[in-house]
Order: structure tokens, then C-alpha cells, then sequence
């Protein structure tokens, strides 16, 4: 290889690009419109336009990806993580142009990428499994059946894909059949088959995986654990290497069983195994993710293993570099930096970032995809850094992220960093003796002890400026008219995300409470409404947002399925 083709965008993006540069190989970088300042751009080698501006006419566009290649001479492609990454056809694409892969085969893809043949390959080898349909399920009627047989909670999720799209989970009857429908929708939406399959779903687990590294050479190495149960809407926002408080037993029950499913698929590259660990020790199979994980840097600080590097190698036919499971050394957690409003239900926040300074110094990692001036698209992944924070151990590793945190800043548009500050001060994570969160742990819990409020940046006031008094060595910020700061002080004025809108309170009728795309209409145009009723569902960030009515009265529709709407646009009027 010589000019590897990164078929992505954003830190994942600029990621690829140095292990590529480390290894003294040129890159190729692509991008939307929106993103032609985009940080991976200007660091690749060359970057080409890929002439569109929405997912489909962009980076998930094979034709236009492969005619770059052609173009600029590219004899590999690197597909990141999302977009097209679990894609067999296009791993297919690739190699019948002539070109090297950099990732698993595509029949690894289509094995493993199939959440019913993945589950029936994991029963083979004795991996720890939970009941669920052999084969995926042709109606909500059937899904119904399955819960009468093996209780609620039920888990629906697509057969296709993956990242915690097309899951949804069902706690009573009545809500079967609408997650159901919600499931298939989301499948269709993220990854065009709308097939799904149901399994039992353990209440309150934790969602540990292992990384796997496999090569052409016949060898599958465990490079170890993480910890990835702080999520929301089954998305990860926390993940942390080792999965700590496990026992022996279940570590080595976890590193046999995916390393036993990635020999019997013949799999060549990175690989994630996902379990879930309920809160009695029951293990269960989930998926294979046949991709680079987001959260690989813990596993690189805790293990020193350079796993886009190993990928690179494994693509040129050669062995791995390593030949057995590293002991950990030290503990590592890593933050996913989002633009999403934490005080409101996380939800997305595109805009343009006035501000990047993200925190230094011993045992802190920055991978980031912007900087100060770069615009948030509401097209793609909320995703704009991750901030990995590795110590000797668990407590050093919380300690100092507690410290890096504070450090960080990030204006101009709302992000989770309140919440993660949040959840590094809460005992269910840090009691230093259990790990006490688990999947819904965000949505309930902690959603019920900490109020939104809490979670809410300090909102950019116009005409009002901040500067600070020190009294007695202590800073206290000063918050007064624009114009009536002495000269000599210095100013830090701060700007937090901003509401653009009041979805509850909007005497026009229902607005956008976010960017993003009208995927379908909840209730038929013309019908009456009552407050609190869903009634649309928006989709920015690869996140679907259902939206409920601000008050009661007859819908009118304003904006079809499939419109693009900005925040605080209206979307229908109530009469």
C-alpha cells in the first residue's frame, strides 16, 4: 500500500490519517460541501469533494468514492467506523476495483454484520447467550408471541446494523407493537433492511465487550476488555479500559468465547465482541461489531497496541505484532465530546464553534475532528472529539478527567460536557468498590437525581459581559452591562449553547426544537391533538427525536417527510 483512501470524515478521519503518515503512507481525503474546511481535509495528503452535502450524495456514495480513488491514484481504502464500514458491498466494490481493504472480508461482513446468523455462530461455540427468535421477525403480532413466552422486557433490534440504531426496547405489552414499528423504521432509515429480531432483554446490564485482533496468518489475539454501559438511546457517551469489578471467571469466560467466534468466522482485522452482564453475573452475546470501535484508544493507552496500525499491517498480509493478551497497564477512559444538549434530553446542537480549547497535559488524549471556527453540520454524527484520560488506576484515571474536564472549553454551541462532569461526581460511578450504572442508567437514575437545570451551560446573554474579581486569591466571575469592564481587567465571556427554541411554550404552533430532518408524521394532518401527544419525528445527527404537542387542537401540517427544518422553524400549527 501507498495512498490509502480514508472514507469518512471528522476525527475518525484525522485518526486514520496519522497512523497513516506514521507508517509513511500518502492519504486521500474526502468531504461534503459543508465540510470542506474540515480539519481531515486539510491534514490529508490531498482531499477531493464528493459534490453533495447529505449522507447518501456524500460519504455514502460508492461510485463517487470509488471514482476518487481512481482519480487520485488511491490503491487502498480505510472506512472508518459508520457510513460504510460494515458494508459488504462495499467491501466487494473495493476489492473489484482493484484495490486493498482495509478491514475484514466481506463474507466476515455478511456473517457476522446478520445479528441472526451471528447469534447461531456464537451458540456454536458455546459463547453465553439469552433466548431470542432464530430467525428475524415478520410482524409485531409475532414479537407479541415472543414476549408471551419469555417475559417483558423484550429487546427488538435490527438484523442489519448496529451503533444502537433500530433497537428499541419494550417493557409492557401495549408498547410492543409501537417499538416494534419504531425498530423497522429506524432499521430502514439507517441501513435500508428493515428486518429485526427479538431476544430477552436483561434489565439494568452492563454492556462489556472485548477487543479482538485477527490476522491472514492464522492468529486471533484478546487485547482485552472495556466497559461501555454509560449510554443514552443505546448510543455509548462513556467507555473505559479494563471493564472494571469483573471476576476472573467472567474475564476469561469473555475472552474465550470472542476469540472462539472470530476464529470460527475467519475473520481477518479489528474486531468488537459485545456482551451484556446482567446484575446477577449473566453473560450474554450480543454482537460483533466488524469494525474499528469508537472507544479503541482506552485499549491503545492501557495496552500500548496501536490498533489502526495493526489494521494497516494485517491489510499488507502481515502478521500482528503482538502474539498474546498485554496485561493492562494503568486505566484509561474515554469521553465522547458531543454537540447534544444534556439539559435538554441530549438533544442535537449544530452550529458553529467559536471556541476550541481542549485540556493537556500527563495522561490526557485529544482526538478531535475540530477546532475554533468550525461549523457543526446537523447532517451527520453528533461527534466532534473524545478526550481519553489514562492513570496508574481507576481512581488516578477519575481524578485527573475531573481535572481535564474543567480545563476544557468549548463555546458556541451546547455539548455533554456538563454531563460528564456530572457522572465523575456520582457515586454509582466512582464508589471506588461496584460499578453501579448500566444502560438505561442515563435515563433513569440519574436522570431522576439530577435535574436539567443542572446540566444547562450558562446561556450567552446579549449586552452582558464576564470578567472576574479576585478576593482573597479566590476568582469570582463578574457578570454585568457589555461596556462597563474596566480596561486593565481581562474578560472571559463564555458562551453556552442557546435555546433556539421553546418547543412548549410557542404561541405559533409547534416549532423545531433542533435542526434536522422531518422523517415522519405521527398523526395525519387535519386531526385533533391533545398536549403531550407524539406527534412527529425529526432526525439530526443520525439521532430520531420524537416530538410531542405543545398544546391541544387541530394538526396542521407545515413541512412534509423528508424537508430539511431548522431549529425554532415551525412545523405545523394547532387550531
Amino acid at each position: 500500500m501507498k495512498k490509502v483512501l480514508i472514507a469518512n470524515r471528522g476525527e475518525i478521519a484525522v485518526r486514520i490519517i496519522r497512523a497513516c503518515a506514521d507508517r509513511g503512507l500518502d492519504t486521500v481525503a474526502v468531504y461534503a460541501d459543508s465540510d470542506a474546511d474540515a480539519l481531515h481535509v486539510r491534514m490529508a495528503t490531498e482531499a477531493w469533494g464528493l459534490a453533495g452535502d447529505s449522507p447518501a450524495s456524500s460519504y455514502l456514495d460508492v461510485v463517487k468514492l470509488l471514482a476518487i480513488a481512481a482519480k487520485s491514484g488511491a490503491d487502498a481504502v480505510h472506512p472508518g467506523y459508520g457510513f460504510l464500514s460494515e458494508s459488504a458491498a462495499f467491501a466487494r466494490a473495493v476489492t473489484g476495483a482493484g484495490l486493498t481493504w482495509i478491514g475484514p472480508s466481506p463474507e466476515s461482513i455478511d456473517l457476522l454484520g446478520d445479528k441472526i446468523a451471528a447469534r447461531q455462530l456464537a451458540a456454536r461455540v458455546g459463547a453465553p447467550l439469552v433466548a431470542g427468535t432464530p430467525d428475524p421477525v415478520a410482524s409485531a403480532a409475532e414479537a407479541i408471541v415472543f414476549a408471551e413466552e419469555h417475559g417483558l422486557p423484550i429487546v427488538i433490534k435490527a438484523a442489519f446494523g448496529g451503533g444502537g440504531r433500530g433497537m428499541r426496547v419494550a417493557r409492557s405489552m401495549d408498547e410492543v407493537a409501537e417499538q416494534f414499528d419504531a425498530a423497522v423504521r429506524e432499521a430502514v432509515t439507517a441501513f435500508g433492511r428493515g428486518e429485526c429480531f427479538v431476544e430477552q432483554f436483561l434489565d439494568a446490564p452492563r454492556h462489556v465487550e472485548v477487543q479482538v485482533l485477527s490476522d491472514s496468518h492464522g492468529n486471533v489475539v484478546v487485547l482485552g476488555t472495556r466497559d461501555c454501559s454509560l449510554q443514552r438511546r443505546n448510543q455509548k457517551l462513556v467507555e473505559e479500559a479494563p471493564a472494571p469489578y469483573l471476576t476472573d471467571d467472567q474475564r476469561e469466560r469473555l475472552h474465550r468465547s470472542a476469540a472462539d467466534i472470530c476464529a470460527a468466522a475467519h475473520y481477518r482485522g479489528a474486531a468488537t465482541v459485545e456482551y451484556l452482564l446482567s446484575i446477577d453475573g449473566t453473560i450474554s452475546f450480543l454482537e460483533v461489531n466488524t469494525r474499528l470501535q469508537v472507544e479503541h484508544p482506552v485499549t491503545e493507552e492501557t495496552t500500548g497496541v496501536d490498533i489502526v496500525a495493526e489494521q494497516l499491517r494485517i491489510a499488507e498480509g502481515l502478521p500482528l505484532s503482538v502474539s498474546a493478551t498485554p496485561v493492562p497497564t494503568g486505566h484509561s477512559i474515554e469521553f465522547r465530546i458531543n454537540a447534544e444538549d444534556a439539559a435538554r434530553g441530549f438533544l442535537p446542537t449544530p452550529g458553529t464553534i467559536t471556541r476550541f480549547e481542549p485540556p493537556t497535559g500527563p495522561g490526557i488524549r485529544v482526538d478531535s475532528g475540530v477546532e475554533t471556527g468550525s461549523v457543526v453540520s446537523g447532517r451527520f454524527d453528533s461527534m466532534l472529539a473524545k478526550l481519553i484520560v489514562t492513570g496508574p488506576t481507576r481512581e488516578i484515571a477519575i481524578r485527573r478527567a475531573r481535572r481535564a474536564l474543567d480545563e476544557f472549553v468549548l463555546d458556541g454551541i451546547a455539548s455533554v460536557l456538563p454531563f460528564d462532569k456530572a457522572v465523575l461526581r456520582d457515586g454509582d460511578f466512582v464508589n471506588g468498590e461496584s460499578l453501579n450504572v448500566h444502560t438505561q442508567w442515563i435515563e433513569t437514575t440519574f436522570a431522576e437525581r439530577m435535574p436539567a437545570e443542572a446540566l444547562r451551560p450558562a446561556p450567552e446573554e446579549p449586552g452582558v459581559t464576564s470578567s472576574w474579581l479576585e478576593i482573597d486569591g479566590i476568582r469570582h466571575t463578574l457578570r454585568m452591562p457589555a461596556g462597563t469592564v474596566p480596561a486593565a481587567v481581562p474578560t472571559a465571556v463564555r458562551s453556552g449553547g442557546s435555546d433556539p427554541s421553546d418547543a412548549g411554550a410557542a404561541e405559533a404552533g409547534l416549532l423545531a426544537p433542533m435542526a434536522g430532518t422531518l422523517i415522519t408524521w405521527l398523526v395525519e394532518d387535519g386531526i385533533t391533538v391533545t398536549e403531550g401527544d407524539p406527534v412527529v419525528v425529526l432526525e439530526a445527527m443520525k439521532m430520531e427525536t420524537t416530538i410531542v404537542a405543545n398544546g391541544s387542537g387541530l394538526l396542521r401540517h407545515h413541512r412534509a417527510p423528508g424537508d430539511f427544518v431548522t431549529a425554532g422553524e415551525q412545523l405545523a400549527t394547532l387550531d
